[in-house]
């Protein structure tokens, strides 16, 4: 095994923890306060500061790496999770609305920290002329991220019925402090330093493509999020009347099939060492997957069954949102500069977080205003916009094969 390879694994090892933590306190924070009484548009404010935070973490995070290195990032990114995860371990009548957005910020960072590390990290992993390999790796963190999300989702559901709420947040502390002291002796000490340490204004990206790509995937996970946050679980629990582990149990699968399809998206789109997806695919995946939530929306105004209608549509979103992510994932790291690449990758994630506060905003006040359709639409329109910035990428050319 190659020391590559080494630290490819314990990077997505470090990874999976922080997201299996992630998605279950992220279930465990709908449904417990949704119990509570709270309306969707309260639930949304919750995590506010989460996204609000990981703007600002991305933004600022890609210069700490570049500075002191990806390992340690990564690290503190595990510690204040376990930091977010005590905070919510507290009697139940500490739980107001200003501890919980506090906690929900912590956990922001934590979140944005150790993605933008992970992403960054695999860059340096792979040598120029291998994009075809880089493709593969980078859609099987994200891919593999995501169906660990998707089963965090029904691990919140189930820890929330079986140990409760505060339970629940102490037995995931414990599991991810374990991960945390592993990590510290297992990450390669200066793994993403750059060699010309960046000045502070460096920050905000001066690559036409990475702005482009960064405008075109605020408005692609705004579209997701608008529906899926907020709207969607309670939907499910209100409207088809499901229990908290069929809540769980069902949007888990969601995510896990979601995943799945991200690792096998190099496939799907076709791509080698010589050739590898650039401008084309994304729009045209793009426009694709706009046409969904448009039909779900038109089939639930037209009265069709709300069952097959939302469960079919949802299914068709989620295989084409994954190969669309999975193409961004890698553009992304692709386009980014070799020394100091945690500056691009942390710009174009503060964007990321930027769609996804978005989306949880609207997914709250649209649902509790005007429901679950204009939701979609709202989703459809976003998805639009993201195809059409995506339009002014650059072409990338195509990679030569490297010398023997």
């Amino acid at each position: 095994m190659t020391a590559a390879i080494q630290q490819y694994l314990v990077i997505t090892g470090n990874y999976w923890a922080f997201t299996l933590t992630d998605g279950a306190l992220r279930m465990l924070v709908v449904l417990h306060f949704h119990q509570l009484g709270y309306s969707p548009l309260e639930i949304a404010l919750l995590f506010i500061f989460y996204e609000f935070f990981g703007v600002v973490t991305n933004l600022v995070g890609g210069y700490l790496g570049a500075r002191m290195g990806l390992n340690r990032t990564m690290n503190i990114g595990l510690f204040l999770q376990i930091l977010a995860l005590g905070m919510l371990a507290v009697p139940a009548a500490m739980l107001t609305v200003p501890w919980v957005m506090a906690a929900q910020a912590l956990s922001g960072i934590a979140k944005d920290l150790n993605k933008m590390s992970a992403k960054s990290g695999i860059k340096l992993l792979v040598p120029d002329e291998q994009q075809g390999k880089l493709y593969k790796w980078v859609a099987i963190l994200t891919g593999s991220k995501n169906t660990l999300k998707g089963v965090g989702f029904f691990l919140g559901g189930v820890l929330l019925m079986a140990a409760g709420f505060t339970g629940a947040v102490i037995i995931m502390a414990v599991g991810l402090a374990v991960v945390w002291l592993a990590s510290l002796f297992l990450l390669k000490q200066e793994l993403g330093k750059s060699k010309a340490k960046p000045k502070f204004r460096e920050i905000l990206s001066k690559s036409r493509a990475i702005n482009v790509l960064s405008a075109a995937r605020m408005f692609l996970f705004g579209a997701r999020d608008v529906w899926f946050v907020v709207a969607l679980p309670v939907y499910l629990h209100t409207v088809f009347g499901w229990d908290f582990w069929q809540v769980g149990g069902f949007m888990a699968s969601w995510i896990i099939g979601y995943g799945f399809i991200q690792t096998i998206a190099p496939r799907i789109t076709g791509s080698s060492n010589t050739h590898t997806p650039g401008r084309g695919p994304a729009v045209a995946w793009a426009a694709a997957l706009a046409l969904i939530p448009a039909g779900i929306a038109a089939g639930l105004t037209a009265g069709l069954p709300a069952q097959p209608v939302i469960i079919g549509g949802l299914l068709l979103f989620g295989v084409l949102f994954a190969v669309n992510s999975s193409l961004h994932s890698y553009l992304i790291v692709s386009f980014a500069r070799g020394d100091g690449v945690s500056l691009d990758v942390g710009f174009y994630y503060m964007s990321n977080a930027a769609g996804r506060l978005l989306g949880t905003v609207l997914s709250g006040w649209v649902y509790q205003n005007h429901g679950l359709e204009a939701c979609l639409w709202m989703s459809a329109a976003l998805v639009a916009t993201a195809a059409a910035l995506a339009a002014a990428l650059p072409e990338k050319q195509a990679v030569q094969p490297q010398q023997a």
